[in-house]
């Protein structure tokens, strides 16, 4: 099956990852626009990508009303990894496994923000629910912006399952929750799992008491939450400051 992403980074990375793309469409007022979308073709030319025009209306349609930037691709549908798939990647880095856990997300914006910045603090995959959680849409690949052609990202049937399989295989498993022990005072050196729970209902029960330790952020104004995939950029920086000081 095909599947559209839309956005210049995310065409971009996409043709740099070596991803099967079928066909670009693109603006055809493109040479009056300012930004990359020239260095985006030239790049689609050089690996030989089919390349046709549309107005700016068909863009829209082509995207369901996406901010597509001028240009959109349509590309094999999302591969997703394994957990062995994920757990091998960080042992050929040599590094003790960082994984993002993402509970229930229901908002395609979050998880491609998570997704994005997981990949910016050196996270080797992402681990979802098939189940109560949005899948990678276009959406999704866009607020990402060309993460998603470097970061694995696993669907798995049973969450509290794996967070199981993960612990025997010597993964520490953190959960945010606003009733923990405060981030800066938590050691996430070693094999690191992070749970973060979806914007409406939090991380479910069963799945906190599956986690070997519950860590918070502290609120000091007003506002009594962050936003998710605020709060795990936050985690996830602190995780990956913890892992570059160990390694000195």
């Amino acid at each position: 099956m095909s599947n559209i992403i839309y956005g210049r980074n995310s065409v971009k990375e996409a043709i740099k990852a070596n991803r099967d793309i079928s066909c670009i469409f693109v603006d055809k007022n493109y040479r009056s626009k300012k930004g990359s979308i020239s260095q985006i073709l030239t790049l689609a030319r050089d690996k030989n990508i089919n390349i046709k025009t549309l107005d700016s209306k068909a863009l829209d349609t082509k995207a369901n009303m996406g901010n597509h930037q001028g240009i959109l691709a349509i590309v094999e549908e999302y591969k997703y990894s394994n957990i062995e798939e994920i757990l091998n990647f960080a042992k050929e880095k040599n590094e003790p496994p960082f994984i993002i856990i993402a509970d229930g997300f229901e908002d395609p914006h979050n998880l491609g923000a998570i997704i994005r910045t997981a990949e910016c603090a050196g996270a080797h995959g992402i681990i979802i629910p098939k189940n109560n959680c949005c899948g990678i849409t276009s959406t999704v690949e866009k607020v990402a912006v060309g993460a998603l052609e470097y970061m694995r990202v696993a669907k798995v049937t049973n969450l509290s399952r794996t967070l199981e399989d993960l612990k025997r295989v010597g993964i520490w498993i953190y959960c945010a929750d606003m009733n923990g022990e405060t981030y800066y005072a938590t050691d996430f050196s070693g094999p690191v799992a992070l749970v973060i729970g979806s914007e409406g209902k939090g991380i479910r029960p069963l799945i906190k008491k599956n986690c070997d330790f519950v860590v918070s952020i502290p609120l000091l104004g007003k506002i009594s939450s962050l936003n998710a995939s605020v709060a795990a950029g936050i985690l996830m920086y602190e995780i990956s400051k913890n892992r570059t000081l160990n390694k000195k």
